[in-house]
């Protein structure tokens, strides 16, 4: 078992590299930036170079760009069942002024666990989190350890979106008074957010902002602040989808594909009142992680969609309006991709849960 305080050693970006990825940009390099990490979930920047990244177990590591890695202390208990355990992670904005990240997670629940947010303070060396505390957590209802959602994404006005999958419970999505299958919108404290739809609906949860999702695993804002999140639908129906306030994207009732258990959808692919998705995959991928890049080290990628694949042990990229699959990424170090993000520099960072493992790619 692992110590609390752990320092080992990273393979970085001046170590023998690994063989490039073949791209539209060129070849590129790939460097292991940690490895040794079991089941990882998902990672972000502080300020100065160190990241933070997730293990599903409920661990917390803190990697320095000199090449150590330090285990953060804190964590509040988490529900590691299943799919579930410590999610994702956001650093916000306001990071150096408050010292505060952001976290998902499954939390125990009556009924088994259910999706939760908490803030909690990062120490001055970075060695711990102080006053965990949680601020949000769907109510309980559902068993069962698979269908969290649980990616978090600062809105441009500081509010969170924090995805929700529907827990297995497939009605659950397209009921307004439970918070499965849904996208929610809240403040810093955990409130509902000041403008979500459904304020004054009776009975509908205040936080709720689109609904009728089944496990969006990936979220991310474009140049212009708009959300998308790509999820797990069905058997040849998972789906990209630009969130809009109060929209109901269809899960259970329509659906691209089918059941995995064969069966068809009640209203098939369409229905009046529910959105359609921006883009789907047909057979599905299982994506995880999403990212837009800003264009800041390959111009030509400016704006294109970035998603993992838990299946095919790919990345996926997406662009164009409508959105098309303009290529995937593919190669040994590509198993299970969890999360991927840009870095300050523009680098491609993405975490590999089948390697057990944390790259960067970059120019070669």
């Amino acid at each position: 078992m692992r110590q609390l305080l752990l320092v080992t050693t990273l393979i970085l970006m001046a170590a023998t590299p690994l063989r490039a990825l073949e791209t539209s940009q060129g070849d590129l390099a790939v460097s292991v930036m940690a490895d040794d990490l079991r089941v990882p979930w998902a990672f972000d920047f502080l300020p100065g170079g160190d990241v933070l990244v997730t293990e599903r177990a409920g661990r917390l590591w803190r990697l320095e760009p000199t090449g150590t890695r330090h285990e953060v202390s804190g964590v509040g208990k988490v529900a590691a069942q299943g799919q579930g355990g410590l999610l994702d992670v956001l650093v916000p904005r306001d990071f150096g002024a408050t010292r505060e990240v952001i976290f998902t997670f499954a939390t125990p629940q009556e009924a088994g666990a259910g999706t939760a947010v908490a803030v909690a303070r990062l120490s001055e060396d970075a060695t711990a989190l102080r006053d965990w505390r949680v601020i949000w957590e769907m109510e309980p209802g559902s068993t069962g350890g698979r269908h969290f959602g649980s990616r978090v994404v600062e809105a441009p006005d500081g509010t969170l979106f924090v995805t929700v999958g529907e827990r297995g419970d497939r009605p659950s999505a397209q009921d307004l008074s439970r918070e499965n299958g849904s996208v929610i919108r809240i403040t810093r404290q955990g409130a509902h957010a000041e403008g979500n739809p459904f304020l004054d609906r009776e009975g509908a949860q205040p936080e709720i902002w689109s609904y009728g999702h089944r496990n969006p695993q990936g979220a991310a804002l474009d140049a212009e602040g708009q959300l998308w999140v790509s999820e797990h639908g069905a058997k040849g129906g998972d789906e990209v989808n630009r969130v809009k306030k109060g929209a109901n994207y269809g899960w259970p009732v329509i659906s691209y594909g089918t059941h995995y258990s064969g069966a068809p959808f009640p209203e098939g692919s369409s229905k009046e009142g529910m959105e359609q998705p921006a883009f789907y995959w047909d057979p599905s991928i299982a994506p995880s992680g999403h990212m837009i890049y800003s264009g800041r080290m390959w111009p030509d990628w400016e704006g294109h969609h970035f998603i993992g694949s838990l299946k095919f042990g790919h990345i996926a990229v997406l662009a164009g309006d409508p959105l098309e699959l303009r290529e995937t990424i593919e190669g040994p170090q590509t198993g299970r991709v969890r999360a991927i993000e840009e870095a300050p520099d523009g680098a491609i960072w993405y975490l590999s849960e089948a390697d057990g493992a944390l790259y960067r790619l970059s120019p070669p």
